[in-house]
């Protein structure tokens, strides 16, 4: 099992996203505010198979949890 530490700008790159750090805080800026009773996969903004991806890292607790949990938390309220 691979248990490198991945970063949010890992995340923006594996799930397709642009992932420079202006890229990054753009998102954020953009999509922030879900509300805290809604997953992260449940938001209105992400694809079908990145929405998949972020759950899948939950569910089978992966080596991305820690940075999605991250990008959950800025994207909360």
């Amino acid at each position: 099992m691979d248990t490198s530490l991945h970063l949010v700008k890992d995340l923006f790159l594996q799930i397709g996203l642009p992932n420079e750090n202006p890229d990054i805080d753009s998102f954020i800026h953009k999509n922030k505010g879900i509300p805290s009773d809604t997953p992260i996969w449940e938001a209105d903004f992400w694809t079908r198979s990145q929405a998949d991806f972020l759950k899948e890292s939950y569910d089978e607790d992966s080596d991305w949890v820690e940075a999605v949990d991250h990008l959950d938390a800025l994207l909360r309220d």
